[in-house]
């Protein structure tokens, strides 16, 4: 399976090393096939097999289910992205003046923007430093008190890589009726997650990362003993118990997490990602997720050996995942990014470093010749 999915899944032109998984994923070629099959059948015939498009969505959510290890495939809502995941849990629950919102100081823009919106009512937002990896989770469960409402972090910070305990969390959390919001982008795809061992309220996470889908299709699990407490903020034909009853003039909210989806599907989307999903659940996430961290420590265990290169990414194993983050001591970020840029090597400029994010299936010989590279420099 292996051999067959490097050979013929993954088709990245000659001399490029994808190293920015933890951006944009690149597609595998079921997708890229899924998507044009989808286009050309849209302009030969429409939508004449909208039935069978719907199956194609349920069989998604039953995917996500399976990668998440949620209860109930009906716990799973198909958004945009996670920017709208998260907007629907802030401005679903209701809030009191004196209220806060626990966080991290390392968050991406979309886990924290949205929380720091809520100060106009009144809601304080509270940020955990993380800077000793060692005790992170200790550092965000002190800054909870009797007013804490939710408490949300990343699984994995997206510029450092680190990675939390989310059972901890999410045990202390749940003492402390206190709800849990986990923002697994960073995550899903790469490593295995289960949704119930961590016992989380809320996941959310975009299929263009790891999962290594298209744009415009987001996972938002919402857990089921929950789901009455998200106040809804849209409303469409496809959020109620019966959205294809188009004449029904008394409607229901859905009980199930679609009440969360206002309106008409992104089925394009739906097709690519229930397609990159096949792959992963082909491959296997226990064999997905031992070569992305075997990857990853390859690449810190290397890089450590450099005297020109400090290491930003978490020094214990346990706190690291498919993410390393490093600066040269010689040359500047910039410098060293467009030296990459030319080179045809894809990476990122985050968190004062050059972030690496390679995924199971990136050749260790396209690793050597980065690790080179450097060394040379």
């Amino acid at each position: 399976m292996d051999d067959l999915n490097v050979n013929e899944e993954w088709i990245l032109r000659d001399n490029f090393v994808h190293l920015n998984h933890a951006a944009v994923g690149p597609w595998p070629k079921r997708t890229q096939i899924a998507i044009q099959n989808f286009a050309l059948e849209n302009a030969q015939q429409g939508s004449w097999n909208y039935l069978k498009w719907l199956e194609i969505e349920k069989q998604l959510r039953k995917q996500m289910q399976s990668l998440i290890n949620a209860p109930s495939w009906r716990d799973i809502a198909l958004l945009k992205n996670t920017s709208e995941a998260l907007s629907v849990v802030a401005y679903g629950l209701s809030w009191n003046k004196g209220d806060n919102i626990v966080i991290s100081n390392e968050e991406f823009p979309s886990n924290h923007i949205v929380w720091e919106s809520l100060k106009n009512m009144g809601v304080e937002v509270r940020y955990a430093d993380l800077s000793d990896a060692n005790s992170a989770e200790q550092a965000l469960c002190n800054l909870c008190n009797e007013n804490t409402r939710l408490l949300a972090i990343s699984s994995v910070q997206y510029a450092s890589g680190l990675k939390v305990d989310l059972n901890q969390l999410g045990e202390f959390c749940r003492s402390n009726e206190i709800f849990f919001c986990v923002d697994a982008i960073q995550n899903i795809g790469a490593e295995i997650f289960d949704v119930q061992a961590c016992q989380a309220d809320f996941v959310v996470a975009d299929g263009h990362k790891w999962m290594l889908g298209p744009e415009g299709v987001a996972l938002f699990y919402c857990r089921a003993e929950v789901r009455d407490s998200i106040k809804l903020n849209q409303y469409g034909w496809h959020m109620v118990e019966h959205p294809s009853d188009f004449d029904k003039k008394d409607w229901t909210v859905a009980s199930n997490a679609t009440r969360f989806e206002c309106g008409s599907p992104n089925m394009l989307g739906i097709h690519g990602l229930h397609a990159s999903l096949s792959l992963l659940l082909d491959v296997g996430m226990e064999i997905i997720e031992a070569k992305v961290k075997g990857n990853a420590n390859y690449l810190f265990d290397q890089l450590s050996n450099l005297t020109n290169i400090e290491l930003l990414s978490p020094t214990d194993e346990k706190n690291r995942t498919g993410i390393i983050n490093f600066r040269s001591n010689t040359v500047s970020n910039d410098q060293l990014f467009d030296f990459f840029t030319k080179q045809d090597i894809f990476c990122a400029k985050r968190g004062g470093g050059i972030r690496f994010s390679a995924h199971y299936y990136t050749p260790r010989t396209q690793i050597d010749k980065v690790l080179n590279l450097i060394a040379d420099m």
